[in-house]
C-alpha cells in the first residue's frame, strides 16, 4: 500500500488525481440515503448488469440494485489503475468502496474492462453464465469520448457540436475561486462528426450487447433493459437535444423501439430513461451546461433531484413496485422535477440576467464547483486532505 500525499492538480473542471477517502465517502453517502430493503431479500433474486457502474447515473443504479433488492449480477467500467504520476482514477475507487459495502457475499461482481470491446463482452457473458444463468435487468450507462468499432477496427470520437448553424451562448468558466459568465462559439459539425457522435453515443454498442445475451441463451423471460438518457432544456437545446449529442439520443431512442420488438416474443421491455440534470464528469465537457445547472439548483434548492434518487425511482419502475412513467415517445420519465413549466421559466429569467456581476445572486456556483470536485473526491466533508493516503487500492476481485 503506498501513502502518498496528494494534491488535485485540477484545470477548471478536470481534476488529473483522485481522492481516495473522498471517493470512499462519496459512495458512503450515496449508499445510506439509498433505501434499506423493506424485508430480506431473496438470495437468488434478480440478475443484473450494469454497463457503466463506476460513475454517476451508472453508480447510483448498482448502488440501488445491491442496497435495495440484493441483486446479484455484474458491474462494468473502464477505469484507470494507479500510476507512479498519478492515483487511481476516481472510478476505481468509486468500485472498491461500492464492492466494500456490498459484501464478499453478495453475489455481485466488477469487472474493468472496454464496454465496447467483444472481449469484455465475451468476459462479462461467461462470468453471468457460470455463476448466475440467465440475466433480468441491464442498465446501459456508458458516457466516452471515443469508440472503436469491433467489427471494423476504427476509432471514432464523438464531437460537442451544434447542426446545421453556429452556437453561441454564455457558459460558466472559473478565474481561479471567481466565478465569470463567459461567450462560447462553436461552429456547426460536419456530417462526418456527426456521424462519428452517433457511432460512439448512439445505441449501437447498446444493441451488441443484447444480441451478445440472446445469443448465449441469457435473457431472461419478461427482461428489461434500459439506456440512460438525457432531454434538457430549449435553453441548452442547440448544443445538447438539437446537436451531435441529440442526433445520438436519438438513435438510442430507435435503438429502444427495435429492442421492444426484437424483446416482444420474451416479454420482454427495452426503453430509453430520461433523467435529470446531474453534475457529472460527462456533463461538465458540454458548454451551457454548467450554467444552466448552477441556475437550476439556485432555483431548486434541496428539491433538486440527486442521481441517487433518481436511481431509486427507475428502479421501483423496473421491479414493478410502481408504473412504468412513459412519455408519448415511450421513454421511462425521471425528469418532471427539471421540467416542470414553472421551475424553466424562472431558469429562463435567471439565465437572460445572468453577468458576471449578477451571477452570485442568480446561481449556485459553490455548490456546483463542490460537486465537481466530489466527483474526483475533493470538497467532500469529513475527508482529511492535509494527510497523506493510500492511494494503493486493489480492483475488486469478484464474487
Amino acid at each position: 500500500m503506498a501513502l502518498r500525499e496528494i494534491k488535485p492538480g485540477n484545470r477548471g473542471f478536470l481534476y488529473i488525481n483522485a481522492h481516495p477517502e473522498g471517493c470512499a465517502a462519496v459512495v458512503d453517502e450515496l449508499w445510506q440515503r439509498t433505501p434499506a430493503p423493506a424485508a430480506a431479500v431473496d438470495a437468488d433474486g434478480p440478475v443484473a448488469l450494469v454497463i457503466g457502474s463506476s460513475a454517476g447515473y451508472g453508480l447510483a443504479a448498482t448502488v440501488a440494485a445491491l442496497r435495495t433488492y440484493g441483486m446479484r449480477g455484474l458491474g462494468i467500467a473502464f477505469e484507470a489503475p494507479e500510476t507512479e504520476r498519478r492515483t487511481a482514477s476516481a472510478g476505481w475507487y468509486r468500485t472498491a468502496r461500492t464492492a466494500a459495502l456490498a459484501g464478499p457475499d453478495s453475489g455481485f461482481a466488477f469487472l474493468n474492462a472496454d464496454a465496447f470491446s467483444t472481449a469484455a463482452k465475451e468476459q462479462a457473458l461467461d462470468h453471468l453464465a457460470a455463476r448466475y444463468g440467465k440475466v433480468d435487468f441491464l442498465v446501459y450507462s456508458v458516457a466516452a469520448p471515443r469508440r472503436t468499432d469491433p467489427a471494423t477496427g476504427e476509432i471514432h470520437h464523438s464531437a460537442i457540436k451544434p447542426l446545421g448553424s453556429a452556437y453561441r451562448a454564455k457558459t460558466l468558466q472559473f478565474d481561479g475561486d471567481t466565478p465569470l459568465v463567459g461567450a462560447l462559439e462553436l461552429e456547426p459539425a460536419t456530417e462526418a462528426e456527426r456521424d462519428a457522435t452517433v457511432r460512439v453515443m448512439g445505441g449501437a454498442d447498446w444493441k451488441l450487447w443484447i444480441d451478445a445475451l440472446a445469443e448465449r441463451g441469457l435473457v431472461q423471460r419478461g427482461f428489461h433493459t434500459v439506456a440512460l438518457s438525457y432531454v434538457g432544456s430549449e435553453l441548452t437545446a442547440p448544443i445538447y437535444r438539437a446537436g451531435t449529442i441529440g442526433a445520438a439520443k436519438q438513435h438510442l431512442e430507435d435503438t429502444a423501439r427495435s429492442l421492444q420488438r426484437d424483446l416482444a416474443p420474451l416479454g420482454g421491455q427495452a426503453h430509453t430513461v430520461v433523467a435529470g440534470a446531474a453534475v457529472t464528469q460527462a456533463s461538465t465537457a458540454i458548454p451551457s451546461i454548467a450554467l444552466y445547472t448552477t441556475l437550476l439548483r439556485a432555483v431548486l434548492g434541496d428539491d433538486f433531484q440527486s442521481t441517487g434518487r433518481q436511481a431509486a425511482a427507475l428502479w421501483r419502475q423496473l421491479t414493478g413496485a410502481a408504473p412504468l412513467q412513459l412519455d408519448e415517445e415511450q421513454r421511462i420519465r425521471l425528469d418532471g422535477w427539471e421540467m416542470d413549466e414553472k421551475v424553466q421559466a424562472a431558469v429562463h429569467e435567471r439565465w437572460t440576467a445572468a453577468t458576471t456581476d449578477t451571477l452570485a445572486e442568480l446561481a449556485d456556483t459553490d455548490w456546483f464547483r463542490a460537486e465537481v470536485g466530489r466527483l474526483y473526491g475533493w470538497h467532500v466533508p469529513g475527508t482529511d486532505y492535509d494527510s497523506p493516503a493510500q492511494t494503493t487500492v486493489s480492483w475488486p476481485t469478484g464474487d
